[in-house]
């Protein structure tokens, strides 16, 4: 999501690029692969994960490896296929780095806007809790991570440099603070807000709820809830802060560094997700038991071949005793 300062573009040269691309690149991996092996999950586990807290997660499994699959072929170009210098072309990779970008933050937003809707309009309305409005956020979600980045396209702003990747430079200040607010800080700042929202809301109602003494588990359950909403929001705070300070203090270290961040946030929230997520945990679990029992399985498949063969023999000895004694009192 940084943008660049031109003059800065004199002090990079591609060597800069080699480490933390790389790094980017190694870590996009493991976020895509650890997406892949969530939406597995959640789909063969039924209907233990088909639920709409689910199809969210999934959703912003797609968005994450569109950001790592998007960013890492930018910088392809920027390394490999240096021959590409077409403004154009820079513009439509802008285009959709940014759009990555809001597919990510965005998708964030609509899980902490269900969670809302779950805790604080269960009861009065029904309907905001059901697949059908969950399916009308992810298509809401996804109209706007299209028409917000448009002005990296309309716009003239961005244009092929040698050393930079394709971001918006720092001298269209408009353009600047609107890819930051727009991208960043507005649904970071909303998701801050619901999940506080959440939380008092929360322990709220489990106070009402105890008359005498909080058990145990809801204060477990509590801690957990908090646990989470700290962990999911810590992760997601960091992985913009290299870009702000960026826009702070123009720092050519902490531009690099801002390569690696958002990359490293999402692979480090879906490996979270695997983790803390108790129904996607309980899966997998259920998935690496099932492999194991493999040989055993065959074992007691073998044993039940033994079991209906000694029946057959069994069945068959008693039809020829009976045709036996059937003969000799005919006799």
């Amino acid at each position: 999501m940084d943008s660049t300062l031109s003059p800065l573009q004199a002090s990079f040269s591609i060597s800069n690029y080699y480490v933390v691309c790389s790094l980017s690149g190694v870590i996009s991996l493991i976020a895509v692969v650890t997406s892949i092996i969530i939406l597995i999950l959640v789909w063969r586990t039924k209907p233990l994960l088909h639920t709409v807290r689910h199809l969210l997660v999934c959703n912003t499994c797609i968005a994450s490896m569109l950001y790592c699959i998007i960013q890492t072929t930018n910088y392809i170009f920027l390394i490999f296929l240096r021959w590409e210098t077409s403004d154009m072309s820079c513009r439509w990779r802008g285009y959709f780095a940014y759009l990555s970008i809001c597919a990510v933050t965005y998708s964030y937003l609509i899980q902490a806007v269900s969670r809302l809707f779950i805790v604080l309009f269960s009861n009065k309305y029904r309907r905001l809790i059901t697949f059908k409005t969950h399916y009308i956020l992810i298509l809401l979600q996804w109209l706007t991570v299209i028409i917000i980045p448009l002005p990296a396209i309309v716009t003239k702003d961005i244009q092929y440099r040698s050393t930079l990747l394709c971001w918006v430079p720092f001298k269209y200040l408009i353009h600047v603070t609107y890819t930051f607010l727009a991208y960043y800080i507005i649904p970071a700042v909303s998701i801050c807000v619901i999940y506080i929202v959440i939380y008092y809301r929360v322990k709220q109602v489990a106070n009402r709820a105890v008359t005498f003494v909080r058990t145990m588990n809801s204060e477990k359950r509590d801690l957990e809830l908090l646990r989470n909403i700290l962990i999911f929001l810590g992760l997601y705070l960091l992985g913009g802060l290299p870009s702000l300070l960026f826009l702070i203090t123009t720092n050519k270290s902490i531009y690099l560094m801002s390569i690696v961040s958002i990359s490293l946030t999402i692979a480090i929230e879906k490996i979270c997700t695997l983790i803390l997520d108790r129904d996607i945990r309980q899966a997998a679990r259920s998935l690496i038991s099932l492999t194991t029992r493999v040989v055993p399985f065959e074992q007691s498949l073998a044993g039940g071949r033994r079991i209906e063969n000694l029946n057959h023999f069994q069945l068959n000895h008693k039809i020829n005793t009976n045709v036996l004694k059937v003969q000799k009192d005919n006799e």
